[in-house]
């Protein structure tokens, strides 16, 4: 088909051969205080800032059943529920990264005596970490390492279950999906999985760069943060009932962005942390080395007073965690005119990173495994301004954004996006539909079903999908089918941060299993097919001979190939996604 054709070529000339809501008291963890669960807001319907803190997920109160999980440096209680699911809460997977380990690579947690325990009626998670642009709650701490772990009840260490590796989102700039239930994908997959979910750093404290972080501290310690998690997962899971052997990440938003960087990183080497990811709205961004990135570290340095001092680095280290925050802002990227959504991100560091991820697939250069990528119908709606009224707001936006855009990108763009007769929304200026389109293939849809082509030209299986399930509100508040909003139903909606559309606990219910189904059985037999819910259709594989994805619709999901215009629209973004440094 032509949309392979063109995607094949693209590969070719890379050089890729083809081939219930609590508010739980503090308890003591660690020596620490953890906080109850919080957000900083979500995107599509995914965020939120109340979790389900009982962790008690559709209904349904916890026994008097606390299985202790003994690990070489804690002892941990957990809790278990009447149909059949078991949950530890704010496990340690590193030391907090504070004092001399803020802006370092993580280290092993500490030992720590007595037994971790969860309040029988209040269950704790860890606090999640700390947000751009946010105050300091309670909701959040610097000292935020923690992941939680859902398992069958009657698990052992012998059951090695498949293990569902879950990677939030937030831009890298927020942990916006925080302390999402597993017990909904437990039940959807007849017991037969387990369920990780974890914080890791973000902004400054998990992507600060400059050439002083690079070379007096670490680069990237929001994804060291993942590998760390995922090197625990290697060590643990098996006292929780899960098989280290098989693990399947999945990740939302920057966590689907995330699982491109695992799967890229080092180049593609294979060091057998997982054998499947799903990217659940992948999102490629720009991309800065550690020099580019300086910009990043002198700002910060000079607004706290520390470019002063004799090691601006440890100033740094040294600031109280208020002042440190409040200065931790968003400017803007180097030939923009004013500040990105997000600023602090993953870093060309030569060897984690080492290259831009749309180069490193089109090069092969990824770990072959099963994978799935998709995303939204209006992915980009709630990223652009709905005031958006003329040419020059629509391009100032993407140029912020992508500082890389030329002139002649910008014009070719006016010709790709043209304004046409949709309707506007209340409060819509003429020009967002446009914006949040082109905003919307640009970052989200293209960089999907490139990655898609390059598995499938690798001799990898890999499935795609388009999520357009319409709830009415959303509908009419003009932000169509919303970036990640496809996340709420693959773990239920009564198990995310009470975001999800209401939708989907009365009209759109029926996609739930639907959607549960498929990923299900995605991590339990690294095919979407082989325990899918009986009625549902064959989501068919992208192939070299053929280029199709599945449409989620309510009572309608089926297969489906692309248009010619977007097929058009996604060639040639794919050919300039270096150029603008994706």
């Amino acid at each position: 088909m032509r949309v392979l054709a063109l995607f094949l070529g693209l590969l070719a000339s890379a050089g890729l051969v083809c081939g219930i809501v609590l508010r739980p008291r503090h308890a003591a963890v660690g020596g620490r205080s953890p906080a109850a669960v919080g957000g900083t807001g979500g995107t599509g319907g995914t965020g939120g800032t109340d979790a389900a803190t009982d962790g008690s997920g559709a209904g349904g109160a916890a026994v008097d059943n606390f299985p202790q999980v003994n690990l070489d440096y804690a002892t941990y209680q957990g809790s278990t529920f009447a149909d059949g699911v078991s949950q530890w809460l704010a496990i340690r997977y590193a030391a907090p990264p504070v004092g001399n380990l803020r802006f370092a690579s993580p280290r092993d947690p500490p030992q720590m005596q007595g037994t971790q325990t969860a309040d029988k009626v209040q269950f704790i998670h860890g606090p999640i970490c700390i947000a751009t642009g946010s105050g300091i709650s309670d909701a959040q701490s610097e000292d935020c390492l923690f992941l939680d772990v859902y398992a069958p009840s009657t698990a052992t260490p012998k059951s090695k279950l498949p293990v569902f590796f879950f990677i939030q989102g937030g831009g890298f700039n927020g942990n916006t999906n925080p302390n999402y239930h597993g017990r909904g994908l437990i039940k959807a997959a007849d017991h037969q999985m387990v369920v990780v979910t974890f914080n890791y750093r973000v902004g400054v404290y998990g992507f600060l760069a400059g050439n002083e972080i690079e070379a007096g501290a670490s680069l990237n310690n929001g994804l060291k943060d993942q590998i760390k998690a995922l090197k625990w997962v290697q060590k643990y899971i098996e006292k929780f009932g899960g098989d280290p052997n098989h693990v399947v990440v999945g990740g939302s938003s920057a966590g689907a962005a995330s699982v491109s960087l695992l799967l890229t990183a080092h180049g593609g080497r294979n060091d057998n942390l997982f054998v499947a990811t799903a990217a659940e709205s992948q999102s490629f961004g720009t991309m800065y080395n550690s020099s580019e990135a300086q910009f990043m570290y002198d700002g910060l340095a000079w607004r706290t007073g520390c470019a002063s001092a004799s090691n601006s680095l440890q100033c740094l280290r040294d600031l109280d965690i208020a002042t440190l925050q409040a200065n931790a802002i968003t400017t803007a990227l180097p030939g923009a005119k004013g500040p990105p959504l997000y600023m602090y991100s993953p870093t060309i560091d030569g060897d984690l990173v080492p290259d831009y991820t749309h180069r490193l697939i089109a090069q092969g250069k990824f770990i072959h495994v099963p994978t799935i990528w998709g995303d939204d119908t209006n992915g980009g709606t709630v990223f652009t301004p709905k005031s958006t009224d003329s040419q020059d707001a629509s391009d100032t936006f993407l140029h912020n954004n992508f500082p890389a855009l030329t002139p002649a990108h910008l014009a070719k763009l006016h010709e790709l996006y043209p304004v046409d007769g949709t309707p506007r929304f209340p409060g819509a200026g003429r020009y967002w539909r446009q914006l949040s389109t082109a905003y919307g293939d640009m970052r989200y849809t293209c960089p999907g079903l490139f990655a898609s082509t390059a598995f499938a030209a690798a001799g990898q299986q890999t499935w795609n999908y388009l999520w357009n399930v319409e709830d009415a509100a959303q509908m009419a508040e003009g932000l169509g089918v919303p970036h990640t909003v496809e996340v709420n139903a693959i773990f239920g909606p009564e198990n995310v941060n009470g975001g999800a559309p209401a939708s989907y606990s009365t009209t759109n219910r029926n996609i739930v299993p639907v959607v549960q189904g498929y990923w299900t059985s995605f991590v339990r037999g690294l095919d979407p097919n082989r325990y899918k819910r009986a009625a549902s259709p064959v989501w068919e594989g992208w192939g070299k001979d053929h280029a199709r994805r599945l449409v989620f619709k309510t009572n309608a999901t089926a297969m489906a190939g692309l248009g010619p215009q977007l097929v058009d629209r996604c060639t040639w973004l794919s050919g300039i996604a270096v150029d603008i440094k994706q």
